[in-house]
């Protein structure tokens, strides 16, 4: 095996000018309203887009095998085809109103990994598989990160198969619909790291002028969903005081859950994001108010602390105003610290790169997050303009998407170990 000298004299580095007309390619199928992408998990576009990426790992010699979950691992044989492989990838799918860059990133990055070690005519001792995940983005078929999880044991096949969309169909039968359930079963298998490229989906590196992120842990999650019970009573008869209004506790709530997040700055958040109001009529005081609070932390202590004081204060707020309340989990992630060797991998590619890079908590969920807990795992993050993702006006640049891939390439390389022939 060759040393990590003779890996820096080698200067690896990517095709940018082909990674970019990839994304751009990919791009072309399932295009938004507003110059970004809705290509939604195991629609018509879908397919189109697994195709296309079927192809192009067809066209770099890869063999592809495709599992239960639609998953799709584009294999690169290693010197020795017994060793695990390095896994490396995202996701194709996309959320209704998103961008260009939001999981396909990953995917292309890795692909272009495989062409340059082509090119190069270099082996490794590892195998190195490419992964496109289904669903990722849980948009269509909740919850988010849904074949991974399948993957890393997290949810079984049939309660994957068994969730519906609005229009309440299947997930089991649309992938069969389009035709991408495959042979293979669901993990279960060794694998000697996953690596994951995204895009940052908020503005810290951007800001910090920095080209690269390391990402050393993800936030957990929690999601509480609130329900408020009032009065309802017509809003033009009946006195201030005599109101039991569940729209203003609904309100109050609001605040309250970003005065506690604040409370827990820089590394906490929270907001409430869905919430309804019932009847939901002009002239009608709110006697229902439904609501999803998401709180995140990568410290499960401060997850934990945002929660009673939300319950503390939320609570009094009800009593205060007359109203009844009452909580349901609707979702939770712990948090997830990457692997130290992982990271530590990332961390030196983009030094000896010459790249500016710091270390970041990433906020979102990623597909990374499940494969953490069955192989050692690291992200890289490339930056994105104004922080701006799940909307169609995404953008990153060309230089932003070469210097993050060269240090996926340099860091999947070194865990997949080159060999001289």
């Amino acid at each position: 095996m060759t040393s990590e000298n003779q890996i820096i004299g080698r200067n690896l580095r990517i095709d940018s000018d082909r990674l970019w007309q990839s994304l751009m390619d990919m791009a072309k199928i399932g295009p938004g309203i507003a110059g970004g992408n809705n290509r939604q998990t195991l629609t018509d576009d879908d397919s189109a887009a697994r195709h296309l990426f079927q192809k192009w790992c067809s066209d770099a010699g890869l063999s592809l095998q495709t599992d239960k979950m639609g998953n799709m691992f584009g294999r690169r044989e290693g010197a020795d085809p017994n060793l695990p492989p390095v896994m490396v990838g995202s996701h194709l799918d996309t959320q209704p109103t998103g961008g260009k860059y939001d999981g396909p990133l990953g995917v292309l990055a890795a692909l272009e990994i495989i062409r340059s070690l082509n090119e190069t005519g270099l082996k490794t001792l590892h195998p190195i598989e490419i992964v496109n995940w289904t669903n990722e983005e849980g948009c269509r078929f909740t919850p988010p990160m849904m074949s991974s999880g399948v993957f890393a044991g997290v949810h079984s096949l049939d309660w994957a198969y068994s969730r519906t969309d609005a229009s309440g169909l299947r997930f089991g039968d649309e992938l069969e619909r389009i035709g991408w359930i495959g042979d293979a079963d669901v993990g279960g298998r060794p694998i000697a790291a996953f690596f994951e490229l995204h895009i940052e989906q908020g503005p810290i590196l951007e800001d910090a002028g920095i080209d690269v992120g390391v990402v050393t842990h993800g936030q957990g999650l929690n999601w509480m969903r609130v329900t408020l019970t009032g009065k309802e009573a017509h809003t033009g008869s009946t006195p201030m005081s005599s109101r039991v209004n569940a729209g203003l506790g609904m309100a109050q709530i609001t605040m309250l859950v970003h005065e506690i997040a604040l409370s827990h700055a820089p590394q906490a958040v929270g907001a409430v994001g869905h919430c309804e109001i019932f009847p939901n009529s002009t002239n009608i005081i709110p006697g229902k108010a439904v609501f999803t609070i998401d709180f995140r932390s990568p410290d499960p202590a401060v997850i934990a602390a945002m929660d009673r004081e939300l319950r503390s204060g939320a609570g009094k707020i009800a009593q205060t105003l007359g109203l009844d309340i009452s909580y349901e989990q609707a979702g939770a992630l712990d948090p997830v610290e990457f692997d130290s060797a992982c990271v530590n991998s990332v961390r030196a590619a983009a030094a000896r790169l010459g790249y500016s890079h710091m270390d970041l908590v990433s906020g979102a969920g990623h597909d990374a997050f499940w494969m953490s807990k069955i192989a050692p795992t690291a992200m890289v993050m490339c930056p994105c303009v104004d922080g701006l993702s799940h909307n169609e006006a995404e953008e990153i640049s060309q230089e932003w998407a070469a210097a993050s891939t060269n240090v996926l390439y340099h860091a999947v390389v070194e865990t997949a170990g080159l060999v001289d022939e």
